[in-house]
């Protein structure tokens, strides 16, 4: 069995230590309840990130109108959008396809501000 080391509050650690011995079964059951994938975690991430990361370089108004995604996820929602027309979506993977439509509205409404910030200087 592989280590895992990790820092808790000392408020925390006795009620740690009472469940010890079924750490390892009660972290499987969580991960199973909570039904996350590493993949998931990671694709889910990557839009997110990229836009996160965007918004804080302050951009211009010309720099939001012309941002996009990179190409890996522009390329996972693609799959998503397929699987999803094939009906073949789990429910992490429709979850994620919903974070994808709201993470696309919110740059859409800053786009359409942007555009408008931009339209009077095109005159």
């Amino acid at each position: 069995m592989a280590q895992f080391t990790i820092e808790v509050p000392d408020t925390l650690l006795p009620q740690l230590e009472q469940l010890q011995d079924r750490l390892p079964a009660l972290l499987m059951q969580w991960l199973s309840i909570a039904n996350v994938s590493q993949q998931n975690i990671t694709d889910r991430s990557i839009a997110f990130e990229e836009v996160l990361d965007f918004l804080m370089t302050q951009p211009t108004p010309l720099e939001i109108w012309n941002f996009k995604v990179s190409e890996t996820a522009q390329q996972r929602l693609r799959e998503l959008l397929e699987r999803n027309r094939e009906g073949g979506l789990n429910e992490i993977e429709t979850d994620e396809l919903d974070s994808y439509e709201e993470l696309d509205r919110l740059m859409q409404m800053l786009k359409i501000r942007a555009y408008s910030t931009l339209l009077p200087l095109a005159f």
